[in-house]
Formats: C-alpha cells, sequence, structure tokens
C-alpha cells in the first residue's frame, strides 16, 4: 500500500500536467473551431457581396479552410510542448520544391483565379489576344478556350492570358464601323458625301442619336485620289453583316452615280523600228 502511494504521489505532478496539457489542447481545438467557422462566415459573405465566380468561391474557401485548420494544428502542436520550428522549416521547404516544381502550372492557376475575379471577358465573348481571336466558349481554372470563326479550338493558358494586351470585341452591346472611299480629285466632293450619308442612315442594321450619329469627312488627299470616310453604329452582333453589306452599297451606287473609284493602272508602250 505504502509501494502505491509513493508511486502516486510521486507520478501525480506528471499526471497533472499532462491531464492539464491534454485540457488546455481541447480547449484550443474547439474554441479554434469556432473562430475558423466564424471566419468561413465573414469570408463567405464578403466573396457573395464581391459577386466572385461561384467556382472561384468555392476554390477560396477551401484555401482559407486548409490554411486556418493548418495554423490551428501547428498551435496545437506547440500547445503539447512539440518544437514547432523544424515542422515550420520543413512545411517551407516543401512548399519551396512544390512551387518551383509547378511554376507554370501555378502561374496558369493564378491567371485562371485573376480571370475569373476581375472578369475581363466571360463565356460568349469575343476576344482578340496574343495575336489569336475568338468567342470565349470556357473558362477553366487553367486554360480559357476560344473557338475561332472557322471553328477552330484554341486552348489559351491563363497565365499568360492575364499578363497580355486583350480586347473584348463584345463587351459594349454597339459598335462603329468606319469605312473608307477613295474618289477621283475632279469628283464633286459634295455628291460623294451625300451618297455615302444615305448609305450609312438608311442600312437595315445602323441606327442615328445623339450619341451615335452618322459621319461622313474628308480622311485625306492620296497621291491619285481623295479618301473619304463614313462611320456609323450598329449592334455588336450585326457589325460584321452590316460592314460588307456597306461596302458593297458604296460601289454600286458610285457606279450607278457615275463616280470612279481609282486604281493603280500600268500603261505599256511598244515601240517598233
Amino acid at each position: 500500500m505504502e509501494v502505491i502511494t509513493s508511486f502516486f504521489t510521486a507520478a501525480w505532478p506528471v499526471i497533472f500536467n499532462v491531464l492539464k496539457v491534454i485540457i488546455l489542447a481541447l480547449l484550443i481545438w474547439f474554441i479554434g473551431k469556432k473562430v475558423i467557422e466564424l471566419a468561413l462566415k465573414l469570408t463567405k459573405k464578403g466573396l457573395e457581396k464581391s459577386n466572385v465566380d461561384d467556382g472561384v468561391q468555392s476554390f477560396l474557401m477551401s484555401l482559407v479552410r486548409i490554411a486556418l485548420y493548418a495554423i490551428l494544428i501547428v498551435v496545437l502542436i506547440g500547445t503539447v510542448g512539440i518544437e514547432t520550428t523544424s515542422i515550420a522549416a520543413v512545411f517551407a521547404s516543401a512548399g519551396v520544391a512544390i512551387g518551383l516544381a509547378l511554376q507554370g502550372s501555378l502561374s496558369n492557376f493564378a491567371g485562371g483565379v485573376l480571370i475569373l475575379i476581375l472578369k475581363p471577358f466571360k463565356i460568349g465573348d469575343y476576344i482578340v489576344a496574343k495575336g489569336l481571336e475568338g468567342t470565349v466558349v470556357g473558362i477553366d481554372i487553367f486554360y480559357t478556350k476560344l473557338l475561332t470563326t472557322d471553328n477552330r479550338l484554341v486552348v489559351l493558358p491563363n497565365g499568360s492570358l492575364s499578363n497580355s494586351d486583350l480586347v473584348n470585341v463584345s463587351h459594349e452591346p454597339t459598335r462603329r464601323i468606319d469605312l473608307v472611299a477613295s474618289v477621283d480629285y475632279s469628283t464633286d466632293i459634295k455628291r460623294v458625301k451625300t451618297i455615302l450619308f444615305d448609305i450609312g442612315s438608311n442600312l437595315e442594321y445602323s441606327f442615328e442619336d445623339e450619341a451615335h450619329p452618322v459621319q461622313v469627312y474628308v480622311n485625306s488627299y492620296e497621291a491619285s485620289s481623295i479618301d473619304l470616310g463614313l462611320r456609323f453604329w450598329v449592334k455588336a452582333e450585326d457589325y460584321w453583316t452590316a460592314k460588307w453589306e456597306a461596302t458593297e452599297q458604296i460601289k454600286e451606287k458610285f457606279d450607278a452615280a457615275g463616280i470612279s473609284i481609282p486604281f493603280n493602272q500600268l500603261d505599256v508602250m511598244i515601240k517598233n523600228k
């Protein structure tokens, strides 16, 4: 009996310290979980208010959750008495190694997140980027897919796409068409301007208001012609159809009015001895 009593007397400080550490660890775990749940709720509300894409929301929530639980686990390990410096060093080394191995993929991933958050374009938009153009048919976390006008699928890495100049052609509902018509120096300019204005005003696809007027102007004086410009506005989806039709009408109406379009000519003279 005295042996047991002496054993517990000697072991009690150790048992007490172990129980104290376990209780403290449990308290930190449950309090930490509540703090993490609150932080995740606030993060989710912030992302929803920012109108962030659902795919990005899901990814960022998972990333925040993993990071917060990793911090909680490191705190628990430190509470138990295990040295955390070496664990942090291992994680840092592993992170650097993984980052170097996946440098290109991480760049594409970061670019995809930026595109989904900032939304420079969306599915259905017609964009021009890196010498390529087409309709956006897919935005993944690593790549963006374009469908060209001749039905080819183009896959662009998001890393380079997010860091390059980009034109979103269909971002606005309207577009302006700019055409240039060349005439001889002997031509009556006012007559030509009247014809061009009629084409821009009466074309099926064009519309005119205070902010979108039809404009006809003398553009430049060239070596063998006077170039006149025609500007008018159409809906974005009618751009090419309207441009082709207006270009055709210019030729037809110039011919009907007897207005010649100058072109390069070569005179060949043959001398007989």
